[in-house]
């Protein structure tokens, strides 16, 4: 019998501690946080008299700190781990960073102070600045108010995840405002409603930025926006990448009279001073929101977002307030934004400039001591092989990470970029910026993947 070569056994042995970090994210992912990464779970006791059959079992995950005897990765231990993924051709033209987040020593770094196109890794940014400048449990509200003439007038406040659909048939946002309960207020309220008016008078500004494609309107990565949304403007709205409608504002205002039984047409008005409210609803807290756009990189709530820094500031409800909130956050926060251009704060624009060295920084801040206040965001970000847009990335059959890596992809024709986390499997945790260009997606994702499962296969020691 043929005995099983030395690349068989590595490969299985890789098959066997990805199996092992799936389940770990399977049962553990909502305690997940970067560096923090050991777990117990129990079942529940079984009380005297109950039948002898398997009861329900309870996860109850605790967070313990790395050690701080973990051993040390070293500049050179992570050169060499690097050095084999970085001859790939399918990374193009690449820059990058890679830090200890405990010591704040950067261990490798690639022309990482050059200002790239991030794509969708400029939501890192957002995210970082709307848990720094924002409560973490503040709500979006959106009311409904009786105008003298019996129209129903819906206030848009910005929340692009208030929903259509029952509560009984889910959502694609996480636990959000719905339209079947403003309908049930009015309805309990026992005014009588004629009609339906929407009020999108918050938002200030174009409804896309000028560099964005509307094809990408029917592609589903975006939509005109407002003050008031439904279902981020998605036409079938439990889909991901639905085709987004251009005009969700009057969606939200038919979705309302179809729940009132009102037939008469929509129409926009602002609400009229001093008129009395007969329902309202909040969004879900920040922080769910921020997971929810990190994890999908949804385009529309990491706009808004930005706009809400803005709007709890006293700025606008507009796209150029939003990015300017964005930057002046990082700025008060120490966070040296000086060679980063924004256009948007969802990266979809060609014109947005980070460096990778700024990306590291933020990653860096959220994994360490210094922010804690940007300790969630490590929560919402994708796990790799398990959760959001790294669910079908870091394949165990080619590469290390699945399980053990959590970060933010970013893809743009051209563009690929990967920023995040990673445990070695010395249980230290090392924050990481890698930015491609020149080649397509397809080609490098496998090669950004590599690069950050190495980190996670070596103890970066030598």
């Amino acid at each position: 019998m043929a005995q099983p070569t030395t690349s068989h056994v590595s490969r299985l042995r890789r098959v066997l501690r990805w199996l092992l970090a799936i389940v770990l994210v399977l049962l553990l992912a909502a305690g997940a946080t970067a560096g923090w990464w050991l777990y117990q779970h129990r079942g529940d006791p079984v009380p005297d008299g109950t039948p002898a059959r398997p009861g329900p079992v309870s996860v109850h995950p605790s967070i313990s700190p790395v050690p701080s005897d973990a051993p040390q990765p070293t500049a050179r231990g992570v050169a060499a781990a690097l050095r084999g993924p970085l001859r790939d051709r399918a990374l193009g033209t690449l820059t990058g960073q890679v830090s200890d987040p405990l010591t704040g020593k950067i261990l490798w770094k690639q022309k990482a102070g050059d200002a790239r196109t991030p794509a969708s890794n400029a939501k890192i940014l957002t995210a970082s600045a709307a848990l720094l400048a924002l409560p973490h449990d503040a709500r979006i509200t959106t009311r409904v108010v009786l105008d003298s003439d019996g129209t129903a007038v819906i206030v848009g406040a910005g929340d692009p995840t208030l929903t259509s659909i029952d509560r009984a048939d889910g959502s694609f946002y996480s636990d959000p405002a719905r339209i079947a309960d403003l309908a049930d207020q009015i309805k309990r309220s026992g005014r009588t409603v004629t009609g339906v008016a929407v009020d999108d008078s918050a938002f200030d500004g174009p409804d896309m930025q000028k560099r964005w494609d509307r094809r990408d309107i029917e592609g589903g990565d975006i939509a005109p926006l407002s003050a008031l949304m439904v279902d981020g403007a998605r036409v079938k709205p439990t889909e991901e990448y639905s085709p987004r409608s251009t005009e969700s504002a009057k969606d939200a205002g038919r979705a309302l009279a179809d729940a009132l039984g009102v037939h008469a047409t929509v129409t926009e008005r602002k609400a009229p001073g001093g008129a009395d409210e007969i329902a309202a609803v909040q969004s879900a807290p920040l922080t769910v929101r921020v997971g929810d756009m990190m994890r999908f990189s949804d385009n529309v709530l990491a706009e808004f977002l930005a706009m809400e820094i803005s709007t709890a500031q006293g700025g606008p409800m507009s796209i150029e307030a939003g990015t300017e909130a964005v930057l002046s956050t990082l700025r008060k926060n120490s966070f040296d934004v000086s060679d980063v251009t924004l256009v948007d704060s969802s990266g979809l624009s060609y014109d947005d400039k980070v460096p990778a060295a700024t990306l590291d920084e933020v990653m860096a801040a959220a994994a360490g001591d210094g922010h804690p206040l940007m300790r969630s965001l490590l929560d919402s970000l994708p796990v790799a092989r398990g959760t959001g847009t790294l669910a079908d990335r870091f394949d165990p059959e080619a590469t290390a990470g699945a399980g053990w890596v959590r970060a933010k992809t970013g893809t743009l024709t051209g563009v690929s970029s990967l920023t995040g986390i990673v445990q070695t499997v010395d249980g230290r945790v090392l924050s990481f910026a890698l930015m491609s260009g020149g080649t397509s997606p397809a080609d490098a994702r496998p090669a950004l993947d590599a690069l950050a499962g190495a980190l996670r296969d070596c103890g970066c020691r030598s």
